[in-house]
């Protein structure tokens, strides 16, 4: 059996870089001229003169933000894809909102590349516990494992309980699912006395999957990888046996820039992950994720020989991953606007019991009795994750232009 998904993995790194751009002018010039969003972003620009990465870095960075005033204008995709919301076979709404179609073919996320990666083969079981619910994630690698030949559990988020009673009865021997839940599950079932043992190997996303996380999951004889993804892009890129940083998925162009600008970074400097994607029903191009990291030097000693980042490393602007789920600035600005008397707050994001947390510190001078309970209210609903809420004096925050305080460790 091959050690690997198909003859592109093993692809002489200049061979795949002349594939890319062969057509890619051709592409970029089709796209402009059936999607009206990306025709009027990329108005200003030589379109048939992308021939090469240097070419490419002289196009506009599509960001989040511009995407979201587009897709408000013109709702629902912005005239950013090339027809109706009722010509797909799925249509999603992500945080923002920013509204997805689904992708061509059975894999649209490439997410079987990932899995394969991850030890994932034809005819495993795999409980997918990534959330089905308004967002792409748990479709991405629920449609990868499928067109892989795996059976697929639909297990979403939450009811522990019943979760852990579908992996007793039904063995399966893979998971899917955000870092942190899998620990959550293996805890209930071995306080539950159940027997989880059947699941040997993991791919998780949706956040950081800590070395001491890692460690504690293969002393349980789980063998966790993980991939990086997003609702628009999917699997961007994945990790293999080897753990040496994540290498990049098949038939997208990556690029690290500068944070703020549309301007590459030296090699090996951190920077903003930036991709183009030439998907038939979702094109985006130069799509800038606000993820950071770096590209690694050299292919994988596991023989792939495709570009390899360093895994995701942060934000490039404030808003951050917690427990799978971004929290945007503008969202705690919306707590406050709820709390009579509140002023300057800071969401600290640390981690507690290999488990992500977050502590809403604001500051305020005489609040009435109810206050703690509001605010905690308030930041649940505004983002849908529970926190600590601290109160500290008025002045007493930092003066330096963060909401949003990750001090989580990547180390």
């Amino acid at each position: 059996m091959s050690d690997y998904f198909d003859d592109l993995e093993t692809l002489d790194p200049e061979a795949r870089e002349n594939a890319l751009f062969a057509g890619l002018a051709g592409s970029l010039q089709e796209i402009a001229a059936t999607c009206p969003g990306w025709g009027d972003h990329l108005a200003s620009t030589d379109l048939a003169a992308v021939k090469s990465r240097a070419d490419l870095a002289k196009l506009p960075i599509m960001r989040k933000e511009e995407l979201m005033r587009r897709q408000a204008e013109a709702p629902p995709f912005g005239g950013l894809v090339a027809g109706n919301a009722g010509d797909y076979s799925r249509v999603f709404m992500s945080p923002g909102p920013v509204w997805e179609p689904q992708g061509a073919g059975s894999d649209p996320w490439r997410g079987a590349r990932a899995l394969f990666a991850a030890g994932f083969r034809k005819g495993d079981i795999v409980h997918n516990s990534l959330s089905y619910h308004l967002t792409p994630g748990g479709f991405i690698l629920d449609e990868g494992a499928r067109a892989l030949g795996c059976a697929v559990f639909p297990a979403g988020i939450g009811n522990s309980e019943a979760q852990v009673e579908a992996i007793r009865t039904l063995r399966p021997n893979g998971f899917t699912g955000t870092p942190d839940y899998l620990k959550i599950l293996l805890d209930y079932a071995a306080e539950q006395g159940r027997d989880v043992s059947s699941i040997r190997h993991a791919l998780v996303s949706g956040g950081a999957l800590f070395p001491s996380l890692r460690r504690e999951y293969a002393d349980r004889g789980v063998a966790v990888s993980q991939c990086y993804a997003t609702a628009d892009l999917g699997v961007i890129a994945y990790e293999s046996a080897a753990q040496e940083g994540m290498i990049v998925n098949e038939d997208i162009i990556l690029e690290i820039v500068r944070p703020g600008t549309d301007d590459p970074v030296p090699h090996g400097e951190v920077g903003e992950i930036v991709v183009t994607s030439l998907n038939s029903v979702y094109p985006l191009v130069r799509f800038g994720t606000g993820d950071l990291s770096g590209v690694l030097d050299g292919p994988s000693p596991c023989g792939r020989t495709n570009m390899r980042i360093k895994g995701w490393m942060g934000r490039a602007d404030q808003r951050t991953k917690v427990k799978g789920m971004f929290v945007d600035p503008k969202q705690i600005d919306a707590v406050v606007r709820r709390l009579s008397g509140a002023g300057k707050a800071r969401l600290v994001v640390e981690r507690s019991g290999e488990q992500d947390a977050m502590t809403l510190k604001i500051e305020i001078g005489d609040p009435v009795d109810d206050f703690t309970a509001v605010a905690a209210a308030a930041l649940r609903d505004v983002t849908n994750l529970s926190g600590v809420i601290e109160l500290v004096q008025p002045g007493s925050l930092p003066n330096d232009g963060k909401i949003i305080s990750d001090e989580r460790s990547y180390d």
